[in-house]
This record gives structure tokens, C-alpha cells and sequence, in this order.
């Protein structure tokens, strides 16, 4: 994608310095457009949010604690990497993504791991995939979205925090705030459109993800009491990505606690071998 923009910006901004990290500071996406669709519209392995799941039959509804999960949605993988931003996606199969239905899962803590699951069907298991004929009858009401299908169209996404993105450089307040009216040059014109993607530079509303996926998904529940164990982390931190960011969409009736967003990251190096089982979960809010 055409980071030819941002270049720009950032020269005229002062910022000549970080031109030479615009891959690192403009990344591609693909947003995901949902539409609310009755379930039986959507084809089966079709990429969707909310509804009923498409699973195989010998497969259990995720649960946490026994308690049934509230499935988020699929993407069928052949759909997302054909697309300019998908690439780094296995191109065939299906990704399946669950979540606490109590929304208590906030991913600080290394104990929330119980409370997410993304599933991986390889093109072998995505032909004998099945749709559920109905919701766990322990499932709240609440925790049952609707049906949407979904588009995807690729979206150029931006670092939010230079610092962050780049560690191995000193940057200054000033050069924060420059950086900052970079971006609001290049937003796109406010939308009230949920704000759904794949891959990419989320949406962040709270502070970066990435430390404390590094730290939850590796024991650590208290950063501030294991300070050698965190030293050790610290290097591998951006090694977490972005796979998925879904936003608060009432057409689905989903909310994330006060109009929030649920992300699901997963380090470059799992999402290159296909290891979903690895991913970490946040949720964030005002």
C-alpha cells in the first residue's frame, strides 16, 4: 500500500528522521464491513460476525469454567489473503474466535487465558465444517450477537505512539506531539462506522498492548514484582501483532464494557507458523 503519504508528513512535520521507519509506522489492514444477515444467507465457511459458528461436529462449544463462550466471528482465510494486507495469513482455512461471555476477561492477568479460544481449521478440516443449530442453551441472551456477514477492504492503519513503535530510539515530547499532528493530517473523515479489522495497527484506546501481552501471556501478573523476569521480556515485546480488532457494534449487539474494543494479538512469529493457540486477548474501554 502507498505509504508515500505519511513520508511526506512526517518531512514536513520535522520528522525526517523517521522516514526510514515508515514500514514500521504505516501498516496494512483489512477492515472489516459488517451487515447484519440472517444466518441461513451466509454460506457455511463464509467469513462472519456474531450468529452461529461454523464447527466441526466431533468439536465441543468452547466453554470457560463450563460456561459457554460468546462466539465473535470467522474469517474465511482464502477471502482475507488474496488481498493487499492479508498476506501474512495462512491462505487457506478458517479462523474462529471465542470470548468470555461475561466480559470479566480483560488479558492483564495470566489466568485470563481461559477466557478466549481462536480455533484454526486447515483447508482439510474446513471441509467438514458444520453449522451449529443453535446457541448453548446456558449462553445469555446478551452474549448471543447477530448474524452479520462481512467485506473486507484493505485500510492503511498508523502507530499511535512513536516511542512504543520504535524503543530503540530517544523520542522527545516534542517530537511525540509532531507526530501526533501527522496523524490527525491523515485520518480519514470521522465515522461512526464500527471499526472492525484485520492485522494492522489497532485502534487503541488505553495505553499499548503489547507489554502486557508479553507479560500475561507469560506468567506474569505483577510486572513491578518480578523486575529480572521482565528485563528478560522486554526485548520481544513487539514481536506482538494485531490479528483482531473488534469494535462495540450495536447492528450485532455487541458491546466491550463501556462502548469498548476486544483485540486479539498474536506474536509474528506464531501467526508466521500458524500457531493460533498462541494468541492473547485485551479488552479496552473509556
Amino acid at each position: 500500500m502507498d505509504t508515500s503519504a505519511i513520508t511526506a508528513a512526517l518531512a514536513a512535520n520535522g520528522l525526517s528522521a523517521y522516514t526510514d521507519a515508515v514500514d514500521h509506522l504505516a501498516l496494512p489492514s483489512l477492515r472489516l464491513i459488517a451487515t447484519p444477515t440472517p444466518d441461513n444467507a451466509i454460506p457455511l465457511g463464509a467469513s462472519r460476525l456474531g450468529g452461529l459458528p461454523d464447527l466441526l461436529r466431533e468439536l465441543e462449544w468452547p466453554a470457560m469454567s463450563g460456561a459457554p463462550m460468546s462466539f465473535i466471528g470467522q474469517i474465511r482465510l482464502r477471502d482475507a489473503h488474496a488481498l493487499t494486507g492479508g498476506e501474512a495469513l495462512p491462505a487457506e482455512g478458517l479462523l474462529s474466535f471465542f470470548y468470555d461471555a461475561s466480559q470479566r476477561t480483560y488479558g492483564s492477568d495470566p489466568k485470563d487465558r481461559a477466557g478466549f479460544r481462536v480455533l484454526y481449521f486447515d483447508a482439510a478440516a474446513q471441509a467438514r465444517l458444520a453449522r451449529q443449530p443453535g446457541w448453548p442453551a446456558a449462553l445469555p441472551a446478551a452474549a448471543r450477537f447477530t448474524a452479520c456477514a462481512i467485506t473486507l477492504a484493505p485500510e492503511l492503519t498508523y502507530a499511535q505512539d512513536l516511542q512504543a513503535e520504535l524503543p530503540d530510539r530517544v523520542v522527545t515530547p516534542q517530537e511525540q506531539e509532531r507526530f501526533e499532528a501527522v496523524l490527525a493530517g491523515l485520518a480519514p473523515a470521522p465515522s461512526a462506522a464500527p471499526r472492525h479489522r484485520l492485522l494492522g495497527h489497532p485502534d487503541t484506546i488505553q495505553d499499548d498492548m503489547r507489554q502486557q501481552c508479553q507479560f500475561a501471556a507469560n506468567g506474569i501478573a505483577d510486572p513491578s514484582a518480578e523486575p529480572q523476569r521482565v528485563a528478560a521480556l522486554m526485548p520481544a515485546v513487539n514481536d506482538w501483532r494485531l490479528l483482531l480488532q473488534v469494535d462495540s457494534d450495536a447492528r450485532a449487539g455487541m458491546r466491550w464494557a463501556s462502548a469498548g474494543m476486544l483485540y486479539f494479538w498474536i506474536r509474528r512469529q506464531d501467526l508466521a507458523g500458524g500457531r493460533f493457540d498462541n494468541c492473547w486477548v485485551v479488552l479496552q474501554s473509556d
